[in-house]
């Protein structure tokens, strides 16, 4: 396991007196592991778990050649540019079984009605939707035309295999089970998928000035957002969580807090605590307990942030109130990857969705990309100095010309929580990015899936 120190030894220009939002995720990226037990989990129980193992398609998808719709099928040669086709109708074929011809294979000249999902009849390659055709008479049996350039020879036909092929990867490991991923793995009859265990965090807020909820209200005390903030974006990535509650600024508490998290948890995330001017001691104590690193990130908000390992102890149960957390103990030798986020509640949201989401889900086994930004037209001006990240809180909506454009949405300050409930979005202006003018396009991180 590499020190703090190793880490930054990797990575060129490394200063944590200034450290970019782009060097701050290489350093977490280099600093988390992945978690190494497997879970065989039934398809109701693995939704937003992450896959351990490759799903291999036990058969092909689909099965047989079938039609991709209802409507009529026939050998698609008889097809012509410049003159219509007329076709008898020799029966029905349904989904679910195979078409029995009463008079042997449909020859030229013949079509078999057919549903959708039907196998195609032997010798037939191409439907034709009823909607299309004109229907007629003759004696007892019932023809169809089509008319010509309506049609290419292989039109509406699902051929067998080309969804999945037997014995290739229907799913990759390391993609998060999404409900279509779920589906896909029931549609090939898998009971059950091979995943990797939840991640285990352990949260609390941390300072004398917090009241938790139903405290009285009391003179320059604020009450606890951010453990219910973390709560929400931690139930977003499907963790195991420990409730720590709120733990007050005595060193024998917190010191006994993060011994019993790391204990239990792979990753603990506090808030509070770690800006500059913060008690010595509580710096102190969390250097004695791990390899930790204080930094401070050429960002807004969200500037300081400590980053690094606390170690576990053999010690026994933390006095403190794990809240209604039902998390059971489990040993965790090597202790826990801890992301301490200051104390402002946009703050910790920002830094939570900029950087240890992105770790948590390494953490947790996924190996899928970030979800992309999109751009949008900002509809103001914003003042924006380079040499720093900025996340402004942003609404994104469509403009008349169909474009995507996004506004502020009030006061940028890290105190305010109306503005961050009011937003959609993050608006992403890069480090080397000065001001932003009306009509400029920005980034936008989209909250959807996240907060």
């Amino acid at each position: 396991m590499k020190t703090l120190d190793q880490i930054a030894a990797e990575l060129q220009s490394y200063d944590p007196q200034a450290l970019s939002a782009p060097q701050v995720l290489d350093f977490l990226s280099r600093l988390v592991t992945p978690v190494r037990e497997v879970l065989e989990l039934p398809l109701f129980e693995a939704l937003g778990r992450v896959l351990a193992a490759d799903v291999i398609s036990p058969f092909d998808v689909p099965p047989h050649d079938n039609s991709a719709m209802d409507g009529y099928a026939f050998d698609g040669r008889q097809l012509q540019a410049d003159a219509p086709l007329v076709l008898q109708v020799m029966g029905t074929a349904l989904a679910g079984k195979a078409w029995q011809g009463n008079n042997g294979p449909v020859k030229a000249g013949q079509c078999v009605k057919i549903m959708t999902g039907a196998i195609m009849p032997q010798g037939l390659d191409t439907v034709v939707p009823q909607e299309f055709v004109t229907l007629g008479q003759a004696g007892d049996r019932e023809h169809i035309t089509i008319a010509a350039a309506l049609l290419r020879a292989g039109d509406n036909r699902r051929l067998r295999g080309e969804d999945l092929m037997q014995g290739k990867a229907a799913l990759r490991k390391g993609e998060l089970l999404t409900p279509a991923r779920i589906g896909l793995a029931a549609s090939l009859g898998l009971k059950t998928l091979t995943t990797w265990r939840p991640l285990r965090v352990a949260y609390f807020s941390t300072g004398d000035e917090i009241l938790s909820l139903g405290e009285a209200p009391r003179e320059g005390a604020v009450y606890d957002s951010n453990r219910y903030t973390v709560f929400g974006m931690l139930s977003r990535l499907g963790c195991q969580m420990m409730d720590m509650g709120v733990v007050r600024d005595d060193p024998a508490l917190l010191e006994a807090a993060f011994t019993e998290a790391a204990t239990q948890a792979d990753a603990i995330i506090t808030s509070g605590g770690v800006s500059v001017g913060e008690a010595d001691y509580t710096k102190a104590m969390m250097k004695k307990l791990g390899d930790v690193a204080f930094w401070r990130i050429a960002m807004r908000p969200g500037r300081p942030m400590a980053v690094g390992r606390i170690l576990a102890t053999k010690s026994g149960h933390s006095p403190i109130n794990s809240g209604t957390s039902s998390y059971t103990n489990n040993s965790n030798p090597d202790g826990a990857v801890l992301f301490g986020l200051p104390g402002n509640p946009v703050a910790v949201m920002v830094t939570f969705l900029a950087f240890v989401r992105p770790a948590l889900l390494q953490m947790m086994g996924s190996t899928e990309a970030p979800p992309p930004l999109l751009k949008a037209r900002s509809t103001e001006t914003i003042r924006k100095k380079p040499g720093r990240t900025e996340y402004q809180r942003g609404w994104v909506s469509t403009a008349p010309d169909g474009a995507l454009q996004v506004k502020t949405t009030g006061s940028q300050g890290s105190g305010v929580l109306r503005s961050m409930a009011e937003a959609n979005g993050l608006m992403v202006l890069h480090h080397g990015q000065g001001n932003v003018a009306v009509g400029d396009e920005v980034d936008v991180l989209m909250f959807a899936g996240a907060l």
